[in-house]
């Protein structure tokens, strides 16, 4: 029996079908604007699907409440919040489904199967739209008290700015649209990276601006938390020389502070763009 999983997220909805420890029928489509438009697409995908399945496995952004039976916080997605979610899911599938953080997904594909395995202390970025996390100790997730665990893109970095507003790829696109007066779809991360190496201007500070933002935010949870490892994922993680930039950076405020004894390690993911929705298939399993 297969399992069919989702990624929700800011910009796009990634899916899959998870059968025995391979993920296949890959796809996306654009994250619509609505509730209504969300299920219709997510309706479409399970039409779609010939294999047997047992039930979905669903990574989204947000603090999930399993007793509850819905996502609380706050995300680039508001209209998943707030209500009974896995039950209305439950009934559009006629299957049984489970929900988990989409970091949280992540991280547990990483910790258990990736970049993380072998670590007994790991915290995991995710950067997309905006930045998500996970903190392991020992095997076991750190949720927090109020499901706030490892929810890093909250951080304040700059003028009551959060890590997620200045930490990311798409956030520095924008940026960069912003400045130049043009649509903020017009231009994407990628496109920020390749002009910046073209010798644009604009480009390179806004280039400059996302490492230094980035690098600040790892810098805290490493002194925060102390993991063995920080993992970085999201799409920005196959960007070539990403690790380097990193490091660098890191590197110049370690010195500043006056620090000497270790270095961080940083590492990237191993399921790159995948990570969520391998963890939202351990997770299934995990519940089932």
């Amino acid at each position: 029996m297969a399992i069919l999983v989702f990624d929700m997220g800011g910009s796009a909805v990634k899916y899959g079908v998870w059968t025995g420890n391979e993920l296949t029928d890959k796809g996306k489509f654009t994250t619509p604007k609505t509730w209504d438009d969300m299920k219709a697409q997510l309706k479409g995908v399970r039409e779609e699907v010939t294999a047997a399945l047992e039930g979905v496995g669903i990574s989204a952004p947000g603090a999930v409440n399993a007793t509850e039976r819905q996502i609380n916080g706050i995300s680039a997605i508001p209209y998943i919040h707030g209500f009974d979610i896995i039950s209305e899911l439950e009934t559009l599938f006629d299957l049984p489904v489970t929900i988990e953080n989409d970091a949280n997904c992540a991280g547990l594909a990483e910790f258990y199967q990736g970049a993380g395995k072998g670590f007994e202390q790991a915290a995991f970025v995710v950067i997309g739209t905006g930045v998500g996390g996970t903190l392991i100790h020992h095997g076991q997730l750190i949720r927090g008290a109020h499901l706030y665990g490892g929810e890093f893109g909250l951080m304040i970095l700059d003028q009551g700015k959060t890590f997620s507003q200045l930490g990311t790829a798409v956030q520095m696109a924008w940026r960069y649209c912003d400045r130049m007066g043009i649509d903020r779809d017009t231009i994407s991360g990628e496109d920020v990276f390749a002009r910046s190496e073209s010798g644009d201007p604009i480009a390179a500070e806004e280039v400059e601006n996302f490492y230094r933002y980035l690098a600040q935010g790892l810098f805290s949870i490493q002194f925060a938390f102390d993991p063995e490892v920080i993992i970085i994922g999201g799409g920005v993680s196959a960007k070539p020389g990403l690790l380097a930039e990193i490091e660098t950076r890191l590197s110049v405020m370690l010195a500043a502070q006056g620090l000497n004894d270790f270095t961080p390690l940083i590492k990237l993911c191993d399921y790159r763009n995948d990570a969520n929705l391998v963890g939202a298939a351990a997770n299934f399993k995990a519940q089932s």
